[in-house]
């Protein structure tokens, strides 16, 4: 479950507060007058028998006596009493309950697993317990016992402590900041991060997450909904406790879901000024304006700390510069303006910069004086902010009024109270933008195996079971490995190898298999650099894993990238594989394996990132042609574009229901690195004489997180229209959902797509009309 009823949370129409109390201390009465002090803005209903009224409000004495199923109930009484209380709101029809209290004894446990069952039948689900609660400012609900109320913003807070995010809150709240959502998940007893981060992702009023967590459950459905809330937002988290053994796979797995790891809270409480109130397109090069010297060198310090660069300016800005501000001799970046300089300078700089986008985003450093007071530079600021392109960001040494500040924030331009929290909230975001456009490369070629040596592999892991053993070691070892193309070291010295890698290979409790990597020290002396990694690797991911260790800066990466991906596959492809232990030996030219060792067994943790489904390939004689079908891969992207290019505006404006000119890299990206967990595209493909791959069709089944409904689509290159290839497509991509579990499939078409209506009638599509006009609608059943 991940998504379901969370709307109801997030956009309540009434709360119930199960135990509201008017005794001091209590949580009830905490908890009572939060949602008072928000003013919620629909029915607010206190429960409790003993009491008869609470400030102007009628107290209901049994939670089965409430007038209408509230969105959310906040339930503050004993553990003993949770079961019975979620029984009667699942009658009710409530969709979600905050659990307050914690569940610290044994006892606790067990009425809170009772609840948990209680739930069940009703699809009802719980935040807690233990949660702090649950704020949608915007709806100035305020469900739960936070220490404040907070305004409404754009950044959502995420996080499994409760003392944090009160921290948090209070720190927003003194420099006039908001949030969209707030959510202290609690014990995650059923509502977790990943079903958060997936109902963030596609909320409209959140422009960017910022999560902290401990620890990861459920990691597949965390690591997706994570990809998907970073595709579409920043998403930046913080991980307590750095120092723990393996803490460097959460760094890991956050940079391969698009996220960026922050290393303080201070990081964070940064990043809610920058992306609460700012409009910055962190593209990498800035421009630096100030009025000292001194100031300058040390902004300039701040941002080479951080790796974000200063634009280098062509002639014809220092012309207009120069224009512009006359009394400058030399105007470059930074820009410089004087210890004299007044605030129509800071204006006239803005202005002259402002037909020139190439000079990024616009910093502004100010030291306050006489000539330039801080209210007045501000000001400047906000009525030239339409100039810079890519947004302002402000530092002001010494703090301006709140008044000032909030004017600031109203235009869009966060202030920071030095450059080095400035350059750093920045480059946080360039980092994402960076991150994000990794993520959506084009592999290469990723180097595959044939089908029938993994065959073979899994036959031996198999036989090797049913025969007793359950380690592998030696010549037995490297002669297994080889199905996958690695080898032993080859008859030279050890001391020309130019480095050795350490891999291991172990099923973490949290996400997996993964992969640890130990790179020795180039003094020798230093303890080995380790760098983590999760399976499925292909080309673009091996380099990335490479990148963050110091062996991109001692050896070519090429040699080593093979050996990367192939040990990849091995996880991928033979599931008795639990563990596994080897040393690769890279030396001038090739890759050797050293000492290896796995460990097999009947049963091992899925991975958290859902591999390509190789068994779902088939090929096919079709009409005289070899055709494959198969699922969609990120390398198919030059073939996919093809495949475009190939329709005419017509079958374009039938697929996509508008005129489209062309798809840049990162749309096509989007349809060929797909989250096989959550997506599915099958393709035909044929080859041509020279063995060059072409994309014939596409269905593609896109399922909500809860897998209750997927909506397909398809797409058939003209000269195959006809043929049936789309009927073969859509029939597989349905067998496939039903096969997963889906309730329900669906599309639409325009009203004049008849050959499209056509073919989903004959599959069993219900068709009927949409509430969009010119829209037809379709619905199959998939399930009993």
């Amino acid at each position: 479950m991940t998504v379901r009823h969370l709307d109801a949370l997030f956009q309540p129409r009434s709360v119930a507060v199960v135990g509201a109390s008017s005794r001091a201390g209590s949580i009830g009465a905490m908890v009572w007058s939060r949602v008072l002090d928000g003013a919620f803005d629909g029915p607010v209903w206190p429960v409790n028998p003993k009491h008869r009224e609470l400030d102007g409000h009628a107290v209901v004495p049994d939670v089965d006596r409430l007038p209408a199923p509230p969105s959310v109930a906040v339930i503050c009484t004993r553990p003993a009493t949770w079961a019975g209380i979620v029984r009667k709101l699942g009658e009710l029809g409530t969709r979600v309950a905050i659990i307050v209290g914690d569940a610290r004894s044994d006892a606790d446990r067990a009425a809170l697993d009772r609840a948990l069952k209680a739930a069940k039948p009703f699809v009802l689900r719980i935040v807690g317990p233990g949660s702090l609660g649950v704020l949608s400012p915007a709806r100035h609900a305020h469900f739960g016992a936070p220490a404040y109320t907070v305004r409404s913003g754009g950044v959502a807070w995420v996080s499994q402590s409760n003392a944090l995010t009160n921290a948090v809150l209070g720190w927003a709240n003194a420099r006039g900041l908001g949030f969209s959502h707030v959510v202290a998940l609690g014990g995650e007893a059923d509502v977790d991060a990943g079903d958060v981060l997936d109902y963030l992702a596609s909320d409209p009023g959140t422009r960017a997450i910022l999560l902290e967590l401990d620890s990861v459950r459920a990691a597949r459905k965390f690591m997706s909904a994570a990809r998907a809330a970073a595709r579409n937002k920043p998403v930046l988290a913080l991980r307590t406790g750095r120092a723990d053994p393996g803490d460097g796979l959460y760094t890991a797995a956050f940079q391969r879901a698009g996220m960026v790891r922050v290393d303080a809270l201070d990081d964070l409480l940064d990043e809610i000024e920058t992306l609460g109130v700012g409009r910055v397109t962190a593209r990498g090069a800035a421009t630096l304006v100030t009025s000292d010297a001194g100031v300058a060198k040390l902004a300039v310090d701040a941002i080479d700390d951080v790796r974000v660069a200063l634009a280098e300016w062509p002639a014809e800005v220092a012309a207009a510069m120069s224009a512009a501000l006359p009394h400058l001799d030399t105007p470059g970046n930074p820009l410089t303006l004087g210890d004299d300089a007044r605030p129509e300078h800071f204006a006239a700089a803005i202005k002259a910069l402002a037909p020139f986008p190439q000079t990024g985003t616009l910093f502004v450093v100010h030291s306050t004086s006489h000539s330039a007071p801080a209210d007045a530079v501000a000001r400047v600021l906000i009525d030239n902010r339409q100039h810079a392109h890519r947004g302002v960001l402000a530092c002001f040494f010494g703090a301006v009024d709140a008044a000032t500040r909030d004017a600031l924030h109203a235009s869009g331009i966060p202030v920071h109270s030095t450059p080095q929290r400035l350059a750093r909230a920045y480059a946080r975001l360039v980092d994402y933008n960076l991150g994000r456009q990794l993520l959506m490369q084009t592999p290469e070629g990723t180097p595959s195996h044939p089908a029938a040596c993994i065959a073979t592999a899994q036959a031996d892991a198999r036989r090797m079971l049913d025969e007793g053993r359950h380690a592998l070691t030696g010549d037995a070892a490297l002669h297994w490995l080889s199905h996958f193309g690695l080898h032993g070291e080859a008859d030279e010295p050890a001391e020309a190898a130019i480095v050795d890698v350490t891999v291991d290979m172990y099923d973490d409790s949290n996400f997996g298999p993964v992969f640890r990597y130990a790179v020795p020290p180039a003094d020798g002396v230093s303890a080995p650099f380790v760098v983590y990694g999760l399976p499925p690797l292909n080309t673009v991911l091996a380099r990335a894993v490479i990148a963050r260790s110091p062996y991109a800066r001692r050896a070519p990466i090429e040699p080593v990238l093979d050996a990367l991906i192939a040990l990849s596959q091995v996880v991928c492809d033979v599931r008795e594989v639990v563990a596994m232990s080897l040393t690769l030996r890279v030396s001038p030219g090739r890759v050797g394996v050293i000492a290896p060792r796995m460990t097999l067994a009947a049963g091992r943790s899925r991975l958290a990132i859902m591999p390509y489904p190789r068994a779902l390939e088939r090929t096919l004689d079709w009409r005289g042609e070899t055709v494959t079908i198969r699922p969609i891969r990120p390398e198919d992207e030059p073939a996919h574009s093809e495949l475009l290019r190939a329709m005419t505006p017509e079958d374009l404006r039938m697929r996509f229901f508008g005129a489209v000119r062309s798809f840049d890299h990162s749309q096509i990206a989007r349809m060929t690195q797909i989250d096989y967990d959550r997506e599915m595209a099958f393709i035909a493909v044929v080859n041509d004489a020279s063995g060059q791959a072409h994309t014939l069709a596409v269905a593609r089944a896109v399922s909500d997180p809860d897998n209750e409904t997927a909506e397909f689509a398809i797409a058939v290159r003209p000269d195959q229209k006809g043929k049936g290839l789309g009927r073969l497509l859509l029939t597989r991509i349905i067998d496939y959902a039903r096969s997963r579990g889906t309730a329900w499939m669906v599309g639409e078409a325009l009203r004049e797509n008849a050959p499209m209506i056509a073919l989903a009638k004959s599959c069993g599509f219900e068709v009927s009309a949409t509430e969009e006009p010119g829209v037809v609608g379709f619905r199959m059943k998939l399930q009993p």
